[in-house]
């Protein structure tokens, strides 16, 4: 079942965090010492009206894949351009769960939610393994967008 996440998920959340980018490369900090950090800061995203909305996916009352999405406001314009772009980040499954359309499910949430709040375009960073995922859902490579990644310990 794929639904938004509320206050009772910030520890589930977190901790797919973790293991999402520990799948990435060797953490830093413990597990406990990132929750200690993590867990304060989804919980603040999702009781206050900030701009960061997530789903999760639950299988059997137990959370096993999130999806996050923070609004971008852009500066008025005159155009016939929407005014909002969207940011889809930290989309993990548990490898448990992995194979039953459970990250599409999330997508297809995020991406509805996205055309009811009038967001021009939404951008993500995906991994080569998900690629062919999100251009099943109109994903595309711009050209008209440039990138200065400013942390010098940042692989890729």
């Amino acid at each position: 079942m794929i639904r938004p996440a509320n206050i009772h998920d910030p520890a589930a959340l977190a901790d797919l965090r973790y293991a999402f980018r520990a799948e990435m490369r060797q953490p830093l900090e413990s597990r406990d010492q990132f929750l200690v950090r993590c867990v304060p800061w989804m919980e603040s995203r999702l009781v206050s009206n900030s701009t960061w909305f997530c789903w999760v996916a639950e299988e059997g009352g137990a959370v096993v894949a999130s999806l996050w999405l923070s609004l971008i406001e852009k500066i008025p314009n005159p155009g016939p351009e929407l005014e909002w772009h969207a940011y889809i980040t930290s989309v993990y499954v548990h490898p448990a769960s992995r194979g039953r359309a459970v990250a599409r499910g999330m997508i297809e949430a995020a991406l509805a939610f996205s055309r009811e709040r009038g967001v021009d375009s939404v951008i993500l960073w995906p991994s080569e393994l998900s690629r062919p995922l999100y251009a099943r859902h109109g994903f595309r490579q711009p050209g008209d967008m440039l990138e200065a990644a400013l942390d010098p310990g940042r692989e890729g």
